[in-house]
């Protein structure tokens, strides 16, 4: 490994992948080292969506450098290709610097395009309009039974509500013949050697956390938040009008739900995302999984990265 290894914080939502990122970057930083954290949360790429992403703000972020954070506008697609395409020259251009890139983040898909040696699929104009008008139509959970049909491993990992993701594996399998699920090996290949620690705990422990993160979210205002956030094109974004959380805030604005309605499918989609994210991380054998209660979890994930410097 090199002197400045890619370390990556992942894990479920709700676990305190930020935190630990950050103390391990200002531990390093105090060692005399340099190292700069590299976000991958999708919706915190998005710059007003801070409440219902949790995002840190820049005061608490211990004065440590991040990057892809707040750098896309609402209405601007994201995707694991274009986050492949940014972050690998930035990791390697900390690397060239000295400095420890620390990815942190739960988005599945776009830590695997970074950490795993894979090409994605090129793309159809035509077919993608196609689907995407299809999508507007019938909606996401639809698209989703359609993929199931198609591609049942695909299906399983991606969330029913997340239909960007369900056309993208349909235009793949209906460009290709092939399976979706065969451009995400089950043995991935490293495109450099990297650290991931895990972070993860108790399945009813975590499911009460969640619980109360989502709460707090609407006592603090996020659907306030997404007011602002329709006068600079909320409703016509493909992406970020679909997140969890914001969806349900929107409904709610929309005389759709309850806002106790709101919070719980918020709740339940949350919780759910969390499963199927542990789902995915737990098929990589390279993680190193700590306790998030555990009070020598930092202690422990220090010692890593500083093993990772040394070898």
């Amino acid at each position: 490994m090199t002197k400045t290894p890619l370390i990556a914080v992942v894990g479920p939502t709700g676990t305190g992948k930020s935190d630990l990122a950050i103390f391990l970057a200002q531990k390093l930083i105090e060692s005399g080292a340099k190292a700069e954290i590299i976000n991958c949360d999708a919706m915190q790429f998005y710059r007003g969506m801070d409440i219902g992403t949790a995002k840190l703000p820049a005061s608490e972020r211990g004065g440590i450098p991040h990057h892809l954070i707040d750098h896309l506008e609402i209405i601007d697609e994201s995707t694991a290709a274009d986050y492949q395409t940014l972050a690998r020259p930035l990791i390697s251009d900390m690397q060239s610097r000295g400095v420890v890139p620390i990815m942190v983040g739960g988005s599945m898909l776009y830590i695997a395009a970074v950490l795993n040696d894979f090409e994605f699929p090129g793309t159809d104009p035509a077919l993608r309009a196609q689907l995407e008008a299809e999508l507007e139509s019938v909606g996401a959970l639809e698209m989703h039974k359609r993929l199931a049909e198609l591609d049942p491993i695909a299906a399983s990992r991606i969330i029913p509500q997340n239909g960007r993701r369900s056309v993208r594996a349909i235009e793949i399998i209906t460009m290709t013949g092939k399976p979706f699920a065969a451009a995400l090996p089950e043995v991935p290949v490293e495109w450099q050697p990297s650290l991931q620690i895990g972070l993860n705990g108790p399945r009813e422990d975590l499911v009460k956390r969640l619980e109360v993160r989502v709460e707090r979210m609407w006592r603090q205002g996020l659907v306030a938040e997404v007011e602002t956030l329709i006068a600079r094109g909320l409703r016509e974004a493909k992406t970020a009008k679909r997140a969890i959380g914001y969806a349900q805030a929107l409904a709610q604005l929309d005389g759709e739900m309850t806002e106790e309605a709101a919070i719980a499918d918020t709740v339940r989609l949350t919780q759910k995302y969390a499963r199927r994210q542990m789902s995915w991380f737990r098929r990589d054998q390279r993680i190193q999984w700590l306790e998030y209660q555990s009070a020598d979890k930092e202690q422990t994930a220090l010692a890593l990265v500083q093993a990772a410097i040394k070898s």
